[in-house]
């Protein structure tokens, strides 16, 4: 029995949301092969830092390899269109051929089955978050052989917006939360009194930054008493355009000016590691963003937040932008200033409440470890996969 967790992207925000998985499959005494597949060198180096020394030992690792026609695609291309991500599959389907089961966290990997007929392959969606998007519950997720899920708010849309059988999915809480269990968060800006971060997501019709980025940056160039932490999604500013899909708009990020770069009350993230494993999100004292899903990973511990509604969405009682009931939510920087005023009042006489049961229908956590729940199931998967190949030997032996 071959497992195989896959990490396909060009940054390494994903692997929290799966790693933890493999490493509790092979402490848990998994007795088939555990293995670890990454299509490029940095997310390589983050598996190896978070895996340890169990990476190459217990947890085989493989790099896999794009071919020269893909190199030379990619290098035409990559400004635009992620190639070596998209063709990564074509070019190694001889790996993807000898396993039993595909660990993934994003959808590009049901190509496997979709395009190149692998359709014995086992595919497992973790998701890489628990956001409220409509793209992350849209038919795609149908295709997995089974999906793990953070809560009944994920289950429930996946089901009903998906058309995911009831018995292909599985709540195991948040296998990235198991990084941080029992870590005290880190101090980043000393010398504010309270620190704020700003996480803008990368799609150009939701995100705040492409029209009020720079002007939220000024704000805070002139309150020394508020501390920043810019740590936008890691894609903002991955390549010189953003491209998105789902609603198809092209846009550039643009360059961060040198004079957000000289307060000491201003830290600026565009993708590091920490943009990743929640240390931000640990640091902060209130959140300030649109649609990203990490408004949910902020939630762990309830605090003030600050929603910027900069394309003037119709937005009450949209299930796309349920996280906006987390907080006040502002058309314009303009109002900023009196949103953070207000934000620690108004988190404790109103929004309080309202988090704890948005944290609670997103998340279904307990004393078990999220990534141990994970393993249970893949064990169980694996289990009636093998009972069920047996079962097919065995029939086809009595009809000889």
């Amino acid at each position: 029995m071959r497992v195989a967790f896959l990490f396909n992207h060009d940054q390494v925000h994903q692997i929290a949301h799966s790693l933890p998985i493999a490493i509790a499959l092979a402490k848990g005494g998994f007795d088939g092969e555990v293995i670890v597949a990454t299509s490029n060198a940095l997310l390589s180096k983050q598996v190896k830092n978070l895996g340890g020394d169990l990476i190459g030992s217990r947890i085989e690792h493989v790099e896999l390899r794009p071919s020269q026609t893909t190199r030379r695609l990619n290098s035409m291309f990559s400004k635009f269109v992620p190639m070596e991500k998209l063709l990564i599959y074509r070019d190694n389907l001889h790996f993807f051929r000898s396993l039993d089961f595909l660990v993934v966290t994003e959808k590009t990997s049901l190509v496997l089955k979709e395009r190149y007929g692998l359709r014995d392959l086992k595919i497992i969606h973790t998701r890489h978050g628990a956001g409220d998007r409509a793209i992350g519950f849209n038919k795609a997720s149908a295709g997995f052989d089974h999906v793990l899920c953070s809560g009944p708010k994920v289950r429930d849309r996946l089901i009903a917006e998906a058309g995911v059988a009831p018995e292909a999915v599985s709540i195991v809480g948040y296998p990235k939360f198991d990084l941080v269990r029992g870590k005290e968060p880190l101090r980043i800006l000393p010398k504010a009194e309270r620190t704020v971060l700003y996480n803008p997501h990368p799609s150009p019709h939701l995100s705040s930054w492409y029209r009020h980025g720079h002007r939220i940056l000024e704000h805070f160039l002139d309150a020394p008493r508020d501390g920043l932490i810019f740590a936008p999604h890691v894609m903002l500013f991955q390549r010189k355009f953003v491209v998105t899909v789902d609603r198809f708009r092209v846009d550039r990020a643009g360059d961060i000016p040198q004079k957000f770069l000289r307060g000491d009350n201003i830290k600026i993230d565009l993708g590091s590691r920490r943009s990743a494993d929640m240390t931000y999100t640990q640091a902060a004292d209130i959140y300030l963003g649109d649609a990203s899903s990490q408004i949910y990973e902020f939630l762990i511990k309830p605090r003030p937040c600050i929603f910027l509604n900069s394309h003037g969405y119709d937005w009450i009682g949209k299930a796309d932008f349920r996280h906006w009931c987390a907080g006040e939510v502002v058309d314009s920087p303009s109002q900023l200033p009196a949103a953070l005023a207000r934000a620690e009042e108004l988190h404790a006489t109103r929004y309080l409440p309202i988090q704890e049961e948005m944290f609670a229908e997103t998340f279904d956590l307990n004393e078990i470890p999220s990534s141990e729940r994970a393993a249970e199931v893949i064990f169980r998967l694996a289990d009636g996969h093998v009972r069920d190949r047996l079962d097919s030997r065995l029939m086809a032996v009595s009809q000889a």
